[in-house]
This record gives C-alpha cells, sequence and structure tokens, in this order.
C-alpha cells in the first residue's frame, strides 16, 4: 500500500505544483463585510471557516494540500477548535492533503492521547510534532502513522532567525544539532519508506536557510521536506529550491498570509480574497516550477 508521502508526491506530480496553502485566518484577513459579523468568540470562529471555504473553494483544483495552523482557531475556543475541525473535513471533502500545525509532543500516554487526537480521525493527513522529548515521544506518533497511514514532520531546521540560537548549535560531534535531528528523523522513519523512495515522517525546514536546507537534503535521501518560511519570512522560489531533490520532488512549501490575505496588496487590489489568493497560488508555482526548471 502507498504511504500518505507517496499519495502527497502523486498530487504534486499531477497538478505540477509543490505547494501547500497555509489557512492560519486572523481577523484583520477578514474583508470588511464578513469581519464585523464577528462579535464574539462563537461568530468569529464561524467567520474564519466561511472564510476558508471560500479560499478552499477557489484553489482546489491547482494546489495539492492545505496547512491549518491551530492556534489561529484555539484562541476562540471550543468554537474556534469546532471551525478547525469543519474546515479540515472541507478540504478534505473537495480531495486535499491536509495538515495540522500543531507541534504537539510528550512522552507516554500524553504522547499517544495527542496522537490519537490528531491522526485517528479522518480530517489530517499529516501533523508537525516537537523532537525534543525523543525517541519516546516520536513512537506514539510513528504508531499512529503506521496504522492508520498518515504522516507527521518533525521540526528540524526553522525558518524564523532565533532558530539558529539552538537548531545551529554545533555538538560534541561537531555536527550542528540540526543535522543530529536530521538524523533522528531519517532513522525514526525508516520502516515507514513508501514507494516513491520518502518516509511518512518528514522533517520541517525552513525556505530561509537555503544552506542547511541543502546539507540535509543531500544527507537524508528518504526525509521529505515541509517547507516553511516562503513568501512574507522573505523565502522565495530559489531558496525553497534547496529543499527539493534533483528530479523537483522530495519537498513542499507552506505559503500563509502571501495567499488567504493577498486581496490586501497591491498587486491584486481590487480582487475579492479568495480570486486574489487563487492568482496568488498561481504565482508562487510558478516561481518555484522555474526555480526548479520544471
Amino acid at each position: 500500500m502507498k504511504n500518505i508521502t507517496d499519495i502527497l508526491e502523486e498530487r504534486i506530480k499531477s497538478l505540477k505544483n509543490p505547494t501547500v496553502v497555509g489557512l492560519d485566518p486572523r481577523l484583520d484577513y477578514l474583508p470588511d463585510a464578513l469581519k464585523k459579523t464577528a462579535t464574539d468568540s462563537a461568530s468569529a470562529a464561524q467567520a474564519l471557516e466561511e472564510y476558508n471555504r471560500r479560499i478552499i473553494d477557489s484553489i482546489k483544483d491547482i494546489v495539492p494540500a492545505v496547512k491549518i495552523q491551530s492556534a489561529f482557531y484555539e484562541m476562540y475556543g471550543y468554537h474556534g477548535v469546532a471551525a478547525m475541525e469543519q474546515t479540515a473535513a472541507y478540504a478534505k471533502k473537495n480531495g486535499l492533503i491536509v495538515m495540522a500545525d500543531v507541534k504537539r509532543n510528550d512522552i507516554g500516554t500524553t504522547a499517544e492521547a495527542y496522537a490519537a487526537a490528531f491522526l485517528d480521525g479522518d480530517n489530517y493527513d499529516y501533523i508537525t510534532v516537537n523532537p525534543y522529548p525523543g525517541y519516546d515521544g516520536i513512537k506514539p506518533f510513528a504508531d499512529a502513522c503506521a496504522k492508520n497511514n498518515k504522516g507527521i514532520f518533525v521540526l528540524a531546521r526553522m525558518s524564523n532567525p532565533s532558530a539558529a540560537d539552538i537548531q545551529n548549535m554545533t555538538l560534541a560531534t561537531g555536527e550542528p544539532l540540526y543535522m543530529h535531528i536530521g538524523g533522528l528523523i531519517e532513522q525514526w522513519g525508516r520502516s515507514m519508506v513508501g514507494e516513491s523512495g520518502y518516509s511518512a515522517i518528514g522533517a520541517v525546514v525552513g525556505a530561509t536557510n537555503p544552506t542547511e536546507a541543502a546539507a540535509l537534503r543531500a544527507k537524508f535521501k528518504s526525509v521529505f521536506f515541509l517547507v516553511p518560511g516562503y513568501g512574507a519570512q522573505g523565502g522565495k522560489g530559489k531558496d525553497a529550491a534547496a529543499s527539493f531533490d534533483g528530479n523537483g520532488g522530495g519537498a513542499i512549501v507552506n505559503n500563509s498570509r502571501g495567499i488567504i490575505a493577498a486581496y490586501k496588496t497591491d498587486k491584486y487590489k481590487g480582487m475579492t480574497y479568495y480570486a486574489a489568493a487563487r492568482e496568488a497560488a498561481v504565482a508562487m508555482a510558478d516561481d518555484l516550477r522555474a526555480a526548479l526548471g520544471l
């Protein structure tokens, strides 16, 4: 049976678009008419869900996946969590691979509970996971992935500037910490490598660090990368290209506000937010294809 990363790779190749759209809405992103309906937690969550649905309708035929950052929903309590679940279900119904950016982890039964919450149901294909507890924390997620044909992305080299304070630390072996983590991710995922040559256990590797990304890509051939940092954080197609293999595979690049709030920029002025989102997604795909020579 194909693993989830095989399925993701096939969808990327069929659309010729290694892009994941981050559904990370804030009320400030919403058009005024919709924003005015958000008067409390319940109505705010409902407004975000409506916003997401229109974006999903607009991009579902040109992008392979969406990534939902749970913080933007959890801030509205149980109403927000319900909106996140409903957004994920709607995306799945429309044929998209769905990632939940939750960055969870712990050990023992707590990790098992986190894994069950996100990987036992139908809504999420991947989640993001923190590597800090080591394999004691990863194993419950890996077991859930194996049971349910799901995947995880483990934080390796993040896109924010201060990540270097920790992730670039030199270990006693002489290697930087992010490379050590990359090696652990590869080790943890060896039994879950699919037909594409990539495991269901992947890594988060920022587009803003192309030198580090290239080093990780060269060494860890079976690790699929989720690449944040494109767009608003400064990463461009040529930076993200460092995370891909020689055939233009092995990675997917996230863009959140650069797509879902594109209508607020001069380039897409006058367009509806969902029409602008589609145009911005097309422009990003073109940028990535050019950088990858596809």
